[in-house]
């Protein structure tokens, strides 16, 4: 198997992932009520927007310490996202049986993001 040039952010697994995931959440908080459309809906649908468009502004930046800087900012916005879906499941506006695929991409995301910060820190220098 041979290994792809990275030539854009768009050739990036991490920001496809992402982009997966805004599109799960943009459909799955399709079906909320009405009434949620400034709470849940909203909350669901900039936390995983945010995933995708994080990974792209970080690879933009001058400096690989940016560019980490925005990967982390994009974890903690699957960690919001998460944290909105299993809340939803809670008050009843959504079924477990509903979020689990989100959340295991959600959870395949997280563990992309986690390596590549890894893979970009252990390499000197940061700036």
């Amino acid at each position: 198997m041979s290994e792809r040039t990275v030539e854009s952010y768009r050739d990036l697994k991490v920001w496809q992932a992402g982009m997966e995931i805004g599109e799960h959440a943009y459909r799955l908080s399709r079906s909320f009520p009405k009434e949620e459309l400034f709470g849940f809906t909203s909350q669901i649908r900039r936390a995983s927007a945010s995933v995708p468009a994080n990974i792209a502004e970080g690879y933009g930046r001058q400096s690989k310490g940016e560019y980490i800087q925005f990967l982390r900012i994009a974890q903690g916005s699957l960690k919001e996202l998460e944290t909105h879906l299993m809340l939803a499941v809670r008050v009843g506006i959504t079924t477990d049986e509903a979020i689990q695929p989100l959340m295991a991409v959600c959870d395949a995301e997280g563990r992309m993001l986690q390596s590549l910060i890894k893979a970009l820190s252990s390499r000197t220098p940061q700036s």
